[in-house]
């Protein structure tokens, strides 16, 4: 490399090499990165000196892609890949050390390879931007909907008591009258299911927040026990392993005591109904520097994306018709709500979902 005329053609494919990179990543889908990846590590290995012996490796927490012949075990040149100032990953070029040192590469090469870092770092931004503000769209459309559906359904159980106990009033006083064994059984079943719709009843009530509660400061772990002890059971019988855990044993949160065991009780009762036999559950409690966090962990199916929306909304459910109403987590997310504290899930890796609720510090 001595000649004006080759270092001019070098220059040359650096800036042909820098332009298509930056074509590719004006023009990336946010949803195939990986892609664009390949095609930047395909750009950048045309881009350099020795092009035939040119290999490349660009690899993130998410991604890495290379070209066919990379190996770690090369003389490189490398640049950091950062996402909002925090080293995410990086971009590495190399040649054979067989045939190469580091001095084969050039000082303008280094100069375009942390460009172009600067670039990838650049489209992960944008992309953590745009996933961001997806997310925060969902979740206020799904706080919109909640709301409006609390507000109907709030309707809907207040019309519903005073039929119900109507009902409930009047098969008592005929239950008195009737001494016929046939009708008296068929009366036993009307009062068996209107007792059955208050109860449905009353858990929409919770999903609308408007049950009386009883706040007050409560310690945590007692309830949690007692609500395992409960379901010892059910765990019993799918050989489910249960491992809870607490920061310390004295936390405290102001809390109805009866609406918490609620809560607890369901998570708990729908991530063994879910979890495999010989499956296991974890409950979490930290106490952080101003909230109460649990973590209701399992290795069940999960929730699938077509359903994120929806789980938290009355009379939705995946299981089976007769093995669940469907109110279950609307009335947790109800009651969620009423205590001002949040409810939210992810995915549990390998499998099954986590559920974290986070209550404010007493």
């Amino acid at each position: 490399m001595t000649t004006v005329e080759a270092k001019l053609k070098e220059r040359v494919k650096e800036l042909t090499c820098l332009y298509e990179v930056t074509s590719i990543i004006v023009n990336s889908d946010y949803d195939k990165l990986e892609t664009s990846f390949n095609d930047i590590v395909y750009c950048l290995k045309r881009g350099w000196q020795f092009e035939v012996d040119t290999e490349v490796c660009l690899k993130t927490d998410d991604y890495q892609v290379q070209t066919k012949n990379y190996s770690s075990n090369s003389v490189k040149i490398a640049t950091k890949i950062r996402l909002f100032n925090k080293t995410v990953g990086h971009i590495y070029v190399a040649y054979p050390k067989d045939k190469y040192t580091i001095h084969d590469f050039l000082e303008e090469e280094q100069a375009l390879l942390n460009n172009i870092g600067l670039a990838v770092g650049s489209l992960l931004e944008r992309k953590k931007i745009r996933d961001r503000e997806a997310a925060t769209r969902r979740q206020m459309a799904r706080a919109d909907r909640l709301h409006i559906l609390g507000e109907i359904t709030a309707g809907i159980a207040h019309e519903l008591n005073t039929p119900l106990a109507n009902i409930l009033g009047f098969s008592e006083l005929l239950s008195e009258s009737i001494e016929d064994k046939d009708a008296l059984r068929d009366l036993q079943k009307i009062k068996d299911n209107t007792i059955f719709s208050r109860e449905i009843v009353k858990k929409l009530l919770f999903f609308a927040c408007e049950m009386p509660q009883e706040m007050k400061p409560i310690a945590i772990k007692p309830i949690i026990e007692s609500v395992l002890k409960l379901l010892g059971p059910s765990l019993c019988a799918k050989k489910i392993r249960l491992i809870n855990t607490f920061s310390n044993d004295v936390i405290k949160l102001r809390a109805d005591t009866i609406q918490l065991t609620q809560v607890l009780f369901n998570l708990v009762m729908n991530a063994i109904y879910f979890s495999p036999i010989s499956g296991a559950i974890n409950v979490n409690v930290v106490e952080k520097e101003n909230k109460v966090s649990i973590e209701i962990i399992d290795q069940g199916i999960g929730v699938l994306p077509v359903d994120e929306d929806k789980i938290f909304e009355p009379f939705f459910t995946t299981k089976p018709i007769g093995d669940g109403s469907g109110l279950g987590l609307s009335v947790v997310h109800g009651i969620i709500t009423s205590h001002k504290a949040t409810i939210a899930y992810k995915p549990n890796i390998p499998k099954g979902i986590i559920f974290t609720i986070e209550f404010p510090k007493l």
